[in-house]
């Protein structure tokens, strides 16, 4: 019996672009004798379905639900891939917990936190093996002296929104004197910022999931920015980056990559697939953690698909087992 499926795309934030190529890969790739699929547009004008051949379909928020020709159309679960809120904050693993839907997504409460960086490398903080950049998080009007920051983070120094994605509103501060401008462009992008000493090191990208009841971690990639750091141009300009899956790890260095990243998505409770971002120090080697990504891009150029590829599974069965793990 085939489980009918929304794929929920699009959002309300400047990711809306990638959410829309990420849907665009996985709609590809669903196994269409397990699942009828149906790709449902959210953004600020409405949530809605826009068959190929008809107008747009309204979907009802009261219990998720389409009418299609006088045929209502309840779904087994979704497929959230919305980068951003409220598909990746928590805000619609809420909604689908209320109406009892299944989702492939962390739930609204490890969603929420991990969304917010400050708040989650307190939470992975005291994991084996796991360092994390020493910073200072930040409010919008809150009292904060600028002097003391300077005075307690060594240059360079990176700011950025904390909850943002996509690179969104960070920059590299390399002159005390340009911590106010970085830190203008990140408040601009969220109420809570994150000023962050800069660690020297090699940057890497590695996919964690959950199905048949066990963590799978996915080969990583290494990331080789042509820019001064992954920004949100190196992210999504073919070639602005170099990328090599696997990355360029030795046998102790992957033991223990395996080891921390499979603690991380344990501890912060994960389901589905996620994402870590991650240096390993130049000098020391050590494991500095950046962040956690719990809806990571999948479309054409985006590393899960890569490092899914490198494992020697097709995206397709990837997919399979990740919705067979969280829908049921």
């Amino acid at each position: 019996m085939k489980k009918t499926i929304a794929l929920l795309t699009g959002g309300t934030t400047g990711e809306w672009v990638v959410s829309v190529k990420s849907a665009a890969t996985i709609a590809q790739n669903i196994d269409a004798d397990l699942y009828d699929v149906y790709k449902i547009m959210l953004n600020d004008k409405g949530w809605f379905y826009e068959p190929a051949d008809s107008v747009k379909i309204e979907i009802d928020k009261n219990d998720f639900s389409l009418m299609i020709e006088g045929r209502k159309i309840k779904f087994d679960g979704v497929f959230i891939v919305i980068h951003g809120s409220p598909g990746e904050d928590g805000k619609l693993q809420g909604y689908f917990d209320m109406l009892n839907i299944p989702y492939t997504t962390c739930n609204a409460l490890t969603s929420s936190i991990t969304m917010n960086k400050g708040y989650t490398k307190a939470i992975v903080e005291g994991i084996d093996n796991l360092y994390t950049a020493k910073s200072v998080q930040i409010f919008k009007g809150g009292n904060h002296s600028l002097n003391k920051i300077k005075q307690d983070l060594r240059l360079p120094y990176f700011v950025k929104p904390n909850s943002g994605g996509s690179s969104i509103g960070m920059s590299k501060v390399k002159h005390a004197d340009d911590l106010e401008i970085g830190m203008e462009k990140a408040f601009k992008e969220d109420d809570q910022i994150l000023i962050e000493e800069f660690v020297s090191g090699r940057e890497f990208s590695i996919g964690v999931f959950g199905a048949e009841g066990k963590v799978t971690v996915l080969p990583t990639t290494e990331v080789i920015p042509a820019n001064e750091f992954f920004d949100f141009e190196a992210k999504y300009t073919p070639g602005a980056t170099e990328e090599i899956t696997p990355g360029r790890m030795n046998d102790e260095e992957l033991v223990r990559v395996h080891q921390v990243v499979t603690d991380v998505y344990k501890k912060l409770n994960c389901r589905g697939v996620v994402r870590i971002d991650y240096f390993l120090e130049h000098e020391t080697g050590k494991f500095f953690f950046i962040e956690i990504n719990t809806i990571p891009g999948q479309t054409a150029t985006s590393f899960i698909p890569q490092q899914v590829a490198a494992m020697g599974l097709t995206l397709k069965e990837f997919y399979s087992r990740l919705m067979k793990e969280t829908l049921g």
